[in-house]
């Protein structure tokens, strides 16, 4: 079975959200207090998904309000020299700077994130500073959960998340959830259970369907509760054990993980979500898509960055290939 994105549009997919700094650890086994070297990559979830559909080759644009210094541009002249659109971005006038994400890396499973988020220039991003005019000219509108943690950026994604609605825009909803921009576990309930019933397509962990939930949950009951509303097509990753699709019409499709030498466990899920999209876009099955999410997150956690580890379609086709061809062995 496959997902239709009918209408022709300028760009596949608009992101808005969160851009922010990530400094990676480049000292391995060692903690954050011991580790004196990092190296610096444009980081946040929903760029970084615009900026793994862009190396696949998808048309990607991105809203959000960017720090008016040094770290601005640095990631302005990123997304930009990999063509992605930025006409939807805004520089901050009022000093909010940059978020910065230092990353410790202790070993596969034992990495954090030291995340510094006060008064973060993109949770500054306006309603008045989204345009109908950008986002109709979009198949899709990509959001994210962190930008719905504070106002005045919930207020902006709310109102993307409309305008796309009033012009036939595909909303997908990438949950993201990070707890540390969050009051309390109502509130994160509430706004995320808004904009999950307004989607067509809806894209995250069961840890953080739980969350939107406010509940220990299974994957049948989140659908049930889901395709009352909106949304179309809902995906949920359960780590190392896979990840599920499930339509409207009641089909559901499996892909299981693809096994890798991890490295740090961050970056995967905008790394899926990059690649499980483009599948779509290009009209594979969604089971196949799934498959092509999958080895592009496989492939993200082997690497030190997230954004720059973004692979290529040769790279997912040839991952998932050997490992078809070793099962069949």
């Amino acid at each position: 079975m496959k997902y239709e994105f009918k209408r022709q549009a300028k760009f596949d997919i608009i992101a808005i959200g969160r851009a922010c700094i990530d400094l990676n650890a480049t000292e391995y086994n060692r903690p954050m207090e011991e580790t004196m070297t990092f190296s610096k990559y444009v980081g946040g979830s929903p760029v970084n998904i615009a900026i793994g559909s862009s190396k696949l080759g998808l048309k990607a644009g991105f809203i959000g309000k960017l720090s008016d210094d040094q770290h601005g541009r640095f990631i302005t002249n990123y997304i930009r020299n990999l063509g992605i659109d930025i006409s939807g971005v805004v520089l901050d006038q009022e000093g909010h700077k940059s978020g910065l994400a230092f990353t410790e890396i202790l070993s596969p499973d034992e990495c954090s994130i030291l995340m510094y988020r006060q008064d973060v220039a993109d949770l500054y991003l306006e309603p008045g500073e989204v345009h109908e005019d950008y986002i109709s000219q979009a198949k899709a509108l990509l959001v994210s959960g962190t930008a719905l943690s504070k106002s005045p950026s919930r207020e902006a994604v709310l109102k993307a998340v409309s305008l796309a609605r009033k012009n036939d825009v595909k909303v997908i909803f990438e949950l993201d959830y990070r707890p540390y921009t969050w009051t309390s576990e109502e509130e994160t309930s509430i706004y995320y259970s808004l904009v999950a019933m307004q989607s067509d397509i809806v894209i995250g962990t069961r840890d953080e369907f739980d969350r939107m939930e406010n509940r220990k949950g299974l994957n049948e009951q989140t659908v049930h509760y889901l395709f009352q509303h909106s949304p179309e097509l809902i995906v949920i990753k359960h780590g190392v054990k896979g990840s599920y699709a499930y339509t409207k019409s009641g089909e559901s499709f499996k892909s299981r993980a693809y096994m890798t030498q991890v490295l740090k466990t961050f970056g995967a899920g905008d790394s899926y979500a990059s690649a499980f999209l483009y599948a779509l876009f290009q009209g594979k099955e969604i089971e196949t898509a799934l498959k092509y999410g999958s080895a592009s997150a496989s492939i993200v956690v082997s690497k030190h960055s997230s954004s720059e580890a973004m692979p290529t379609v040769a790279q997912i086709e040839e991952l998932i290939a050997s490992h078809e061809q070793a099962i069949q062995h």
